[in-house]
Parts: C-alpha cells; sequence; structure tokens
C-alpha cells in the first residue's frame, strides 16, 4: 500500500518552520487585541482542524486485529507533521494500544510517588504492512532523527519488543512482507531531498538547470541476517509492486527517468527476488496503469488501467495478463464505473473498489466470465489510506477494515464484513459536527451524457430566502467528488458554513462512469465539460432557491484551470476565484514538471500541434473576462507552476478586470502549512462577499 502524499511531505518538512501567509503578517503590538465573537467561517475551519484524521488502516491477514494511523495535532489545534500508530484486536474489549519507535522513559509523580513511565515522543511514523502470519507489524518512523524514516517491526508475539531494521540516508515507503515471511520489500529513494510526487513542494533550481532525477528504486531486507540490497536497476524508477504468492518475483509498475514524470509511460514489469534480478517488460500501455496484483496461483498479474491525470488518483478498468506477457484481457469492458483499487480473492476473483456517479462502491469480478457482482454501495467515502474507493482485505477476501467518512459523519475506523463494518473508533464523535448545511446528490443530461454532483445547502437555511451560489469544479480531470469528509483548508465547504450554496459537478472527464466518460474531454479541454457544469448550474437553480445573479465560479487545479476558462467564456459568473490555475496551455507545456500527462490528452506535444493547446487555453480568449478573479498559488508547484497565474492576472490587470494574485511561500500543489491553509480560505470567501453579497 502506498503511504499518504500529505504524510511523507510532512517527513521532509519537520524541520522547517511555518511561514508566514502572504499578506496575513501584522506588526505587534504592545497589548494583544481583543478576541472577536467566533464567525461562521472560524466555526468551520475550527471544525476542520479539530477533525481527528486517519492516513491509513490496515488488518491482520488473520482477520483478528487492525492497526491504524492518526495524524497529530500541534498547540495551535493543527496538524503537526506527525503521526501515531494504534493497534488492537477487534474480538477483545481492549483499548487500542499506541505503536511507536520513538519513546523515552520519564519519571512519573502521583502523591510522593515516584515510578518510571514510558512518554511517547511526536514523531512521523505510519506505512503499516502486517506479516503473513499476523504477528508482526513492519511500519516506517522518524524516531531516531526527524525527517528521516527507517524501517522497523513489531513482534506482537515476543512481549511487543520493536526492532529497527535499517540504517539508511534517503526516503523510504511501501513496506510489504514476501509471503514467505522472510523478507520485506521496500522503495529506497537514496539521498532524496524531497518526497516523491509533484504535488509537494519543488526544491529550488539555481545554476545550470539539468534533468536531474533521483530513482526510486525497490530494495529487499531480509529479517534473518538484516541484508539491505537495492535490486532494481539503478536507472529505473519504480512506483508499485506486488509479491509473487512463490516470493521468487516481483511484478513492478516502472520507468525509465524523471519519477514525477514518467509515471504516465511507466510498463508492467516483472522482477527476479534472486541475486541476479533479471527484469523483463511484460506489457507497454497506451495510458497509465496501476495496482498490479498476482492471482493466487501466481499465473496472472490484474491491474487498472485508464486515462488519468494524476499519480495519485487511479481509476479505470480491471485488466489482467499472463505473468509470463501476451495476450491483454479487459475484465470490465464497458463498465458503467471506474474502478480506483483491486485485489484478488482465495478463490481468484477480483475485488475492487469503485466510484459509481458519485458514490463509493464494492464489487467482484470472475476473471473467467467477467461477470461482476456488487457487493455495496454507499453515498460516502471509503479508504484504507488511498485516493477513490478502496479497503484493507484480510486473507479470506471478505473481512476487511476501512476509513470511513461523508459530508454528515466525521472520519472513523471501521471493521468487519464488506458492507456489514462495525465502528471501532470513536475520535470524532463529540468533538466535531458538520458546520455546513445538507448534502443533495443532483444529476442532469447534457448532450449525451447523464451527469451527476453535489449540491451542498447552506448553514441554518431558511427555504423562503435566495442565497448565493459558489460553483467549484473538481482537480484532475481524473477524479470525482464523493460524499467526504472536508479537510482542512477546503475553502469551499467553509463557504457553506457562511451562508452559500456550494455546487461541486462531476463533469465528462471525471470517474465514476466508465472510460468512455472519462475520456470524453480528450482534445476538447474546456468545451464539452464545461457545458456540463453550466447545465448543472441550471440543475440547481430548479432545485433550490438560489439567485441566478449571485454566482461565483471556483476551483484547485484543474478545477483552477476552469475557473480562468470559464470566465473567459461565460458572465454568468459575478466572482471567481482560481487555485493552481492553467491560463496558457501552450507555455504550460515547457514550464510544468509533468508535460507527459498532456499528451493522452491532447493527442501530441505542443510543438507538433500547438492548435489544440491553443484552442482550449483561457489566455486566447482573455479579452472576453469581465469577472472579478482572486487568484492564488504556491511559489514551488511543480504541477501548475507559478508564472501560469502571474500571466492570468497579468492580462486582467491589464485589460482592466478587477483581479488580485497572491502567492504562498514554499508551497507546492497541495498546501501544508496550516496558517496558509486558513488565509486561503479566508481570502476566498472575502472576495465572494465582496462581490455576491
Amino acid at each position: 500500500m502506498r503511504f499518504s502524499k500529505w504524510f511523507v511531505a510532512c517527513v521532509l518538512a519537520v524541520s522547517i518552520s511555518a511561514s508566514i501567509p502572504v499578506g496575513a503578517q501584522e506588526k505587534n503590538s504592545k497589548k494583544p487585541a481583543p478576541s472577536a465573537p467566533a464567525t461562521p467561517l472560524d466555526e468551520v475551519m475550527n471544525t476542520l482542524f479539530a477533525t481527528h484524521r486517519f492516513e491509513q488502516t490496515v488488518i491482520s491477514p488473520d482477520g483478528k486485529k487492525i492497526a491504524w494511523v492518526e495524524t497529530l495535532v500541534g498547540k495551535d489545534g493543527a496538524p503537526d507533521g506527525n503521526t501515531a500508530i494504534y493497534v488492537t484486536g477487534l474480538q477483545s474489549n481492549e483499548g487500542p494500544a499506541r505503536v511507536s519507535a520513538a519513546t523515552r522513559n520519564v519519571s512519573l509523580s502521583s502523591k510522593g510517588v515516584i515510578a518510571d513511565g514510558i512518554q511517547f515522543v511526536p514523531r512521523a511514523e505510519g506505512s503499516l504492512a502486517w506479516s503473513p502470519d499476523s504477528t508482526k507489524l513492519a511500519f516506517l518512523s522518524d524516531g531516531v532523527k526527524p525527517g528521516q524514516l527507517q524501517l522497523y517491526v513489531k513482534d506482537l508475539a515476543d512481549h511487543g519488543s520493536i526492532h529497527r531494521l535499517t540504517s539508511v540516508k534517503g526516503l523510504l515507503a511501501t513496506p510489504r512482507w514476501s509471503p514467505d515471511g522472510k523478507t520485506i520489500a521496500v522503495l529506497f529513494t537514496e539521498n532524496a531531498t524531497r518526497a516523491a510526487g509533484p504535488l509537494v513542494a519543488e526544491t529550488p533550481e539555481t545554476g545550470e538547470i539539468k534533468d536531474a532525477f533521483f530513482e526510486q528504486r525497490l530494495a529487499l531486507v531480509d529479517l534473518a541476517s538484516g541484508e539491505f540490497r537495492q535490486i532494481s536497476p539503478p536507472d529505473m524508477y519504480v512506483y508499485e509492486f506486488d509479491w509473487s504468492p512463490d516470493s521468487a518475483r516481483f511484478a513492478l509498475l516502472a520507468a525509465h527517468g524523471n519519477g514525477d514524470n514518467n509515471w504516465y509511460i511507466a510498463q508492467l514489469y516483472t522482477l527476479d527476488a534472486g541475486p541476479l534480478g533479471l527484469m523483463k517488460s511484460i506489457y507497454k500501455p497506451p495510458l497509465q496503469i496501476a495496482n498490479p496484483a498476482w492471482s493466487p496461483d501466481g499465473k496472472k498479474i490484474a491491474f487498472i488501467a485508464g486515462l488519468m491525470s494524476d499519480e495519485p488518483s487511479v481509476g479505470g478498468d480491471i485488466f489482467a495478463i499472463s505473468a509470463t506477457g501476451g495476450e491483454l484481457t479487459n475484465l470490465t469492458p464497458e463498465m458503467k464505473a471506474t474502478a480506483n483499487s483491486l485485489a484478488w480473492t482465495p478463490e481468484g476473483k477480483i475485488i475492487f473498489g469503485e466510484t459509481i456517479e458519485g458514490d463509493a462502491a464494492i464489487a467482484t469480478v470472475d476473471p473467467s466470465t467477467n461477470r461482476i457482482d456488487p457487493l455495496w454501495r454507499g453515498q460516502e467515502q471509503i479508504s484504507a489510506g488511498l485516493w477513490g474507493t478502496n479497503l484493507s482485505l484480510a486473507a479470506d477476501g471478505k473481512t476487511s477494515a476501512i476509513i470511513r467518512s461523508s459530508l454528515s459523519d466525521p472520519p472513523e475506523i471501521w471493521a468487519g464484513p464488506i458492507g456489514y463494518w462495525r465502528q471501532v473508533t470513536h475520535r470524532n464523535a463529540a468533538a466535531v459536527k458538520p458546520a455546513w448545511g445538507e448534502a443533495k446528490s443532483l444529476h442532469w443530461k447534457n448532450d449525451a451524457y447523464d451527469l451527476q454532483g453535489w449540491l451542498i445547502y447552506p448553514r441554518h437555511f431558511d427555504p423562503a430566502k435566495k442565497y448565493p451560489m459558489i460553483v467549484e469544479v473538481h482537480g484532475g480531470p481524473g477524479a470525482a467528488v464523493q460524499s467526504e469528509w472536508p479537510r482542512a483548508g477546503d475553502f469551499a465547504i467553509a463557504l457553506a458554513a457562511s451562508g452559500y450554496f456550494v455546487f461541486q459537478p462531476n463533469p465528462r472527464g471525471s470517474f465514476g462512469q466508465g472510460e468512455a466518460f472519462t475520456r470524453a474531454n480528450v482534445r476538447d479541454f474546456g468545451y464539452g465539460d464545461f457545458r456540463d457544469v453550466l447545465a448543472g448550474v441550471d440543475e440547481a437553480l430548479r432545485a433550490a432557491p438560489i439567485d441566478p445573479a449571485r454566482l461565483g465560479l471556483t476551483g484547485w487545479s484543474y478545477g483552477g484551470y476552469m475557473t480562468m476558462w470559464g470566465i473567459t467564456q461565460s458572465t454568468r459568473f459575478k466572482a471567481a476565484m482560481a487555485g493552481a490555475g492553467l491560463a496558457n496551455l501552450q507555455s504550460y507545456y515547457g514550464e510544468n514538471k509533468i508535460d507527459q500527462w498532456m499528451i493522452p490528452f491532447f493527442g501530441k506535444s505542443v510543438y507538433d500541434d500547438p492548435e489544440v493547446y491553443a484552442k482550449s487555453s483561457p489566455i486566447t480568449f482573455i479579452k472576453n473576462a469581465k469577472t472579478p478573479t482572486l487568484i492564488l498559488v504556491g511559489d514551488s508547484d511543480g504541477e501548475c507552476p507559478t508564472p501560469q497565474s502571474y500571466e492570468f492576472w497579468h492580462a486582467l490587470k491589464t485589460l482592466g478586470v478587477e483581479t488580485q494574485l497572491v502567492v504562498y511561500e514554499h508551497e507546492g500543489h497541495h498546501f501544508i502549512n496550516p496558517a496558509h491553509l486558513r488565509d486561503r480560505t479566508l481570502r476566498t470567501a472575502k472576495w465572494f462577499d465582496a462581490h455576491l453579497r
């Protein structure tokens, strides 16, 4: 299981002090200012920051124990980059036990009695993996040196002893036990200077700029000898892997060259686990692939393939291929859903998590017949720690653990038979309640498509009143909005707490309605997908008391692009906030760190077909823009670089359109600094209040 990108980014940022948000620094005064009454925005931000978060959960192979990773909060009530591991039995009444490699002995005093005790030191710990016999738990911890993860094993059968297995310098990720229990495989990036992936803040470049990169390689740790050796080639970046049932080989998803960029052209390989480490490509896909998984009999490898815009956001159909290569079989052709994750059952079926419209669902497919049997579906979000719908599965293929949440229920750990889970944790039972109104699933038609989205009502909704509405387009476009408890820094949900309807559509190009739907915006960015959004706005106006004269448009990443595009195509929106958007796809091609994602969406490079990029660029139609627009971006964003926001801001300013640009220090595509997350929400709300109230 891959570990949370957010967590890994925080691990490498532990020693970096928090930056002051741009424009938010105030001069020190001699007397503290009187505290103002909490506003609805304050309440919703406090609710989201106060929510206990779960980064991962794993169930033991025997289905009797689960472990999970929780985020910790600092003195300001915001996540501080540290995490904690807990383990509990599913068939006992004992409370969860903390597992940590970062402890120290302390003296505890009570009524004059001195006794030795254990204090847990705040550290980043997680990336959990159970041993095949369910007696040991592998995990990563920076308990020795903040920011440097090492591999540990807790032996539950040996009085809970903990042993450190590595002393490396670099980034470790994704430990996974061999089926025979003798070896742990792990992904290792030697001397890494930052977390992997384009979502985290880029390292500033000066001097001669070269196409330099660090390779993430597959390494093995022998539990008997403690030997640590890298076995994949030094010029190959490994993204994902799975052990063969006989512990002799691996299925790998890998590519040559830059790891952030070349995931989009990665191939499926097999790799021998022995000293020779022979590696063979068995499938070169036309699009993206993810989630390689070896069948129980060792004869096949299943994976998900489709059009994917972001490495962590997996979606497509399920395919299977012989472990020696050869003919490929699509097991879910014409499926009106998107597979997000998969695993084999002991009977040789494949169980998979999927997105259906905006719902989460779980089903099985029989590779011998292609028969799909639904197991569960709900208007919520379930995950074991990855993006999309996924779960941690026990060896029986029936018992699982999940992190479960919705727009009405904060996240908690649940476990049990699929669809019949019982709640394990109650971390948020008394602490947080929704600070926004009811969420309704809307359905509408446009062109040849059936479409879906979420309409979130204002808090304290009064049906006798008319309200403004903010349209938030999701990132991706390969993703989908589900009913999920928002993360801290969710600027759109905060608006529903302060008197706005918030509409979150899933237009064509999204996950949730099959591959044809996901591919429907290829070479058509901004056209059919934006028509879908406008048709959804019309449906929202029919469904609720929304003032059509007070509409706003916003989004981040692809949603930021759609915001920039939208205000050059329509005057329906009276205010906009474009977050990490794309203004000029021609210049963007040469500025971003992941240009490989663009070829599947536009057919050719910008140098071979500049016209297809120009026709979907907001800057091409910039003279149509009249909408007051706030533009926000991080200064270290490699996925949607800062110059794109500068270019759009400069054009609006030159043309006399009201605009403002805010650049946040040392932030990547995903913001980490809690102060910046709060500032982003406050600025966005202030901007819309000024133009829509």
